[in-house]
């Protein structure tokens, strides 16, 4: 899954708008957190999370590892935020970020 320049563009001033909805510490990703990232990507397609790693390799490491764990692909990665981007199967109408927030 490959976004195109356009497509980034887009979901980052979409993105501009959000709040992290999940913090993760260095610790890792527990099974509540994995179950959190699933359910957000399944209903809003388009989320922040905020990491808390001490070093940038470290939050590099863990944004990565998120991101292919979940199939998903990072749009932005600013401090410790990331934006996350996974395409919904069925997306809805009132969940779904990208129908929901116009850029």
């Amino acid at each position: 899954m490959s976004l195109s320049n356009a497509e980034k563009k887009r979901f980052r001033a979409i993105g501009h708008k959000l709040h992290p909805i999940i913090s993760i510490a260095e610790k890792g990703v527990s099974e509540n957190i994995q179950l959190e990232i699933e359910r957000a990507l399944r209903d809003h397609e388009l989320i922040k999370i905020k990491l808390l790693a001490a070093d940038r390799a470290e939050k590099n490491s863990l944004a990565e590892s998120i991101c292919s764990k979940f199939n998903a692909e990072c749009v932005q990665s600013i401090g410790h935020i990331i934006l996350i981007y996974r395409a919904a199967k069925n997306p809805n109408e009132k969940l779904s970020n990208l129908k929901r927030i116009k850029a």
